[in-house]
């Protein structure tokens, strides 16, 4: 097990045993955040579904109201009249055929990847790749369309996806601690709302048992509940 450097003691040594406002750990964060770069905020939160079963999976997107301070670089798989809509709203990599050969080899070089109906039965074989790396196009999260143009800017402009993974938890980066409070604020509440919205019926019990939020170099603060579920 590797030691904890002396900065990452001092800090921790901040943060109280408890659960914290929305409004209080930002703060703390922020005040913690002494780095020399400019740190990612994330929220982590740890929910009661039984991730073995199919109708417990949570997944969804969520457009941040203040983005998340990082450029994502968005592929498109498409053909014919659809690549010339998604070039003039600024795509980083679209095609075919070529590169879904190219993702076959191993190329994920890319954080969002946005597929139009007609190619998805070639995207599909791609699952093993892309799916448990978050980037498997799906029509739950807005990146099957037809309407490429509208969800390229919508990513860009900060829309993510996100999905629980197999320990029950969801994570999203919701800005950076350069960000005003209130931004930091209202991103991670919009985050939350969108979570609770997604809630599984048959989830059972407390559904949101914990939540965090962290920036890239600090310890996790405890959040608390925004209600009782």
């Amino acid at each position: 097990m590797s030691k904890r450097s002396k900065r990452y003691k001092e800090i921790k040594g901040k943060i109280e045993d408890k659960s914290y406002s929305i409004e209080e750990a930002v703060s703390l964060l922020k005040d913690m955040a002494n780095s020399k770069i400019d740190e990612t905020v994330e929220v982590s939160v740890r929910l009661g579904v039984d991730t073995k079963k199919s109708d417990q999976m949570v997944r969804g997107s969520v457009s941040l109201p203040h983005g998340t301070g990082k450029e994502k670089k968005v592929l498109v798989l498409t053909s014919g009249l659809k690549e010339e809509e998604a070039k003039e709203v600024g795509v980083d990599f679209i095609g075919g055929d070529e590169y879904i050969e190219k993702i076959q080899k191993g190329w994920t070089e890319f954080d969002v990847c946005v597929a139009t109906p007609e190619i998805m039965p070639k995207v599909a074989k791609l699952g093993k790749i892309l799916g448990p790396r978050g980037l498997m196009p799906n029509p739950k999260t807005g990146t099957v369309t037809e309407d490429v143009k509208k969800a390229v800017k919508e990513i860009k402009k900060g829309k993510i996806n996100f999905r629980v993974d197999k320990t029950g938890c969801v994570h999203c980066a919701v800005g950076k601690v350069s960000f005003k409070e209130k931004q930091l604020c209202e991103n991670i509440n919009c985050f939350l709302g969108e979570v609770r919205k997604v809630k599984p019926a048959q989830a059972k019990g407390t559904y949101m048992k914990s939540m965090f939020v962290t920036s890239t170099m600090s310890p996790g603060i405890r959040i608390m509940e925004l209600s009782k579920t």
